[in-house]
């Protein structure tokens, strides 16, 4: 059950990497001797780099688990991946963002072998000629590279245990012949994803309060082909198709809700409802992406060109149901039944073109653009249904919108990069974006019938950096971006929860802007401080609102979860880190720690789609907080066949838009065993059970709310991973697609 109480996680893409096999003969242990001396993490102009080729870690990992146990990365849901300072970070493979729906790319970097990642460079704040949002920052997987024709693949099954059994294999496979490369995969699963809530709310003497659970089985198939041709020497042709389909029927919510209020004579009292809810949801997401590259010139000057297009479609159905207790105190009558048809529709045509121009004397002028057109059409039903004093079902009364969304966006930009010296270099740029929206219901009242919007943004963007010596290094980067709304964030449809719980979504929501600023010194390429300070104006995010209101002579309390804009805030971070290995590379460890300070200001009293006005909700609340993250690995053998990994981080308590964030903590266990083509690894996560999410709120006039969020996140899983054929075959190019940022907003 996709419930928006908090705030919706990023979403990333993944490519399979195929597993190199191991070689005993005595040359490649020479190699890999030489190998070792390398620096392992490293800064490079505008990105941290880390040398996973030149690092134990990698071997009997996951993408997903080396990831993790990057410098500067880490995930407190074990889906999700941070950067340190950041909202969300972005997938991309030499270079290109991946060509693959957020669902799939979860599960992809949890099923693909790490032993083919020559580096991973981390870009904290991104140059104006990446297409990112906000402070997003970027994770690039830089591949080995192999030039051998042949054919090459791995399979990989596991099964995790949680609250419930999950299980899911995925197969991929990579044939390059001559100027001919195609790559594809096939991955599927099924789970049941498991929360339990409780959910606290009131205003005085009237309180609300649910307790119980959201069960939501999912199976799921996904899956790409790329194909990549060389017309000639200086230039290639390529298709690229994606697919995923999920299907979550059967979706429960099972609340137990008490209202404890006075009665007319100020006696105090409980009554209790139950609220089952029955939801039934499919999706689909299909795009293609034509890409043509043509090399300019022997220094690496380049023309990129790519038209893609995306359909994404979900259908959900819900029944949610009010019970009321009978004579004998079971819920059995009915009080309230309201339908939900919720569908979305989305259609994308989007087109890019990048000019890349090197010049003698490191040099490198960059320009290009791109257009997404976008429609989004969403035709919402309610039926709202309520009883006589008999239990008889009484004519619903309807709510209805037919909510289209178009969206046209025009980017261009231009970067401009020096090395002036062996010491110093520096890159400048700007985007200039041009977004024109409109939005209609024929269904609404006049006034938020047509929702039109035209904006421009300058987004400009500079970072400098300087090698004082060999062990010293300083840099600086600035860079403004902005955020719009995701496409289900601008229907304006009402998720009911309970009778008096639900969100809701706003068409009026505009792009927020923010502005990021990074210092950074790093020391003998494996101790770093970095300073961070971001600024957003506009924040679009979820807002608790509370009011009173009478029924059946009843006083009662409403809570509604509103989408909107929610004034400014800032957010500041110190962190110290290292990246070392000890005791001759048995011991890898990635430790940081540092202080975050988070500023709000905003206050909101009115949905802005109905114009109900609610009590006053304000946030002018300031918060400091540590982040400790440790990721250890310590291998156990000579031969490095075993390997055993202990993860902790830690998030202490920091206040957020929704309220104060109670902290977060998690130690996980891994243990990995590396046989000749297989890879088996056991995974232990969460082991204290101590990663369950806590918000709580007060405001000044007694409103006050709280949310406790358990995801059962401890658990194990068990994977087998088998690599097979040449290993030595070249990576089919990875083609950025065109849609790539429009496919992002789709969640």
């Amino acid at each position: 059950m996709k419930t928006p109480i908090l705030i919706a996680a990023l979403f990333f893409s993944g490519l399979a990497f195929a597993q190199e096999k191991k070689q005993e003969t005595e040359k490649t242990q020479d190699i890999e001797a030489v190998t070792l001396k390398k620096q392992v993490f490293k800064k490079q102009s505008d990105r941290f780099v880390y040398d996973v080729a030149a690092s134990p870690v990698a071997k009997g990992n996951t993408t997903f688990d080396l990831l993790k146990q990057t410098p500067l990365l880490s995930t407190t849901d074990d889906k999700t991946l941070k950067i340190a300072g950041k909202n969300n970070a972005l997938i991309y493979i030499n270079g290109r963002k991946t060509n693959m729906d957020a669902e799939s790319l979860t599960q992809f970097l949890k099923n693909t072998p790490a032993e083919n990642i020559q580096k991973i460079e981390v870009i904290t704040v991104p140059g104006s000629e990446y297409q990112v949002e906000s402070s997003d920052g970027i994770i690039n997987i830089i591949l080995k590279k192999k030039m051998s024709d042949g054919l090459n693949g791995n399979m990989r099954m596991s099964n995790s245990q949680n609250k419930y059994n999950a299980s899911s294999a995925s197969f991929s496979a990579n044939y390059r012949k001559d100027k001919l490369g195609i790559s594809a995969n096939l991955n599927g699963g099924e789970n049941i994803q498991a929360q339990e809530y409780v959910l606290r709310n009131g205003v005085g003497n009237i309180r609300n309060e649910s307790v119980g659970n959201i069960d939501d089985p999912n199976k799921n198939i996904g899956g790409y082909l790329n194909i990549d041709y060389q017309l000639n020497e200086k230039s290639n042709l390529a298709l690229s198709w994606s697919s995923s389909a999920n299907k979550s029927y059967n979706s429960t919510i099972d609340l137990l809700n008490a209202l404890t209020q006075p009665d007319k004579d100020g006696i105090m009292g409980t009554s209790y409802t139950q609220t089952k809810n029955k939801e039934n949801a499919r999706s689909y997401n299909n795009s293609v992406n034509l890409n043509y590259e043509v090399k300019l010139d022997s220094l690496g000057s380049k023309l990129n060109v790519n038209a893609a297009y995306l359909n994404y479609k979900r259908f959900q159905y819900s029944d949610n149901n009010t019970m009321v207790p009978d004579a004998f105190n079971n819920f059995s009558k009915n009080s309230l039944k309201i339908t939900q048809n919720i569908p979305q529709i989305i259609n994308n045509f989007s087109g890019t073109v990048d000019y890349i121009k090197k010049f003698k004397k490191d040099f490198t002028f960059s320009a290009g653009g791109n257009y997404n057109k976008t429609k989004t059409d969403n035709d919402t039903k309610n039926y709202i249904y309520k009883y006589d004093e008999n239990g008889n079902q009484l004519a619903p009364e309807e709510d209805f919108n037919h909510f289209i969304y178009d969206e046209n966006i025009y980017g261009l930009y231009v970067t401009f990069e020096k090395k002036f010296s062996d010491k110093f270099s520096g890159k400048v740029g700007a985007r200039y974006e041009i977004t024109n929206s409109l939005g209609t219901s024929d269904n609404a009242s006049p006034e938020y019938s047509r929702i039109e919007r035209n904006y421009n943004n300058l987004l400009p963007y500079a970072s400098f950096n300087y090698a004082i010596s060999d062990k010293n290094n300083i840099s600086y980067s600035f860079s403004s971006r902005m955020r719009r709304p995701s496409f289900w964030e601008l229907n304006p449809v009402k998720n009911i929860i309970t009778p008096d719980n639900y969100t809701q979504n706003n068409p009026f929501v505009k792009a927020s802007s923010t502005y990021n600023q990074e210092l950074t010194y790093m020391y003998k390429n494996s101790y770093f401080l970095i300073l961070n300070h971001s600024l957003f104006k506009d924040v679009i995010t979820q807002v608790p609102l509370q009011r009173k209101y009478m029924e059946g002579g009843v006083e009662k309390v409403s809570l509604a979860y509103i989408r909107t804009n929610f004034g400014t805030k800032q957010e500041m971070s110190a962190m110290v880190g290292m990246q070392k290995t000890f005791f001759k590379q048995y011991l890898t460890t990635n430790f940081n720690i540092g202080i975050q300070r988070n500023i709000n200001d905003g206050m909101l009293n009115t949905d802005p789609t109905t114009g109900q006005v609610f009590a006053d909700y304000v946030n002018n609340k300031k918060s400091s907080s540590i982040v400790i993250q440790s990721n250890n690995t310590l291998r156990l053998d000579k031969n490095k066949t075993w390997f055993l990994g202990v993860n902790y981080f830690f998030v202490d308590k920091q206040q957020i838009e929704l309220g104060m964030l109670k902290n977060l903590m998690s130690l996980d266990v891994s243990l990995k065993k590396n046989w000749n083509d297989w890879t088996f690894a056991l995974n232990l996560t969460d082991v204290l059970r101590t990663n369950i999410v806590e918000i709580e709120d007060y405001q000044e006039d007694g409103n006050y709310n709280f949310v406790r969020n358990d995801q059962f996140r401890r658990g194990g899983t068990f994977s087998i991973t088998y690599n097979f054929g040449n290993q030595k075959v070249k990576k089919v190019r990875n083609i950025e697609s065109a849609s790539d940022e429009i496919k992002n907003r789709t969640r």
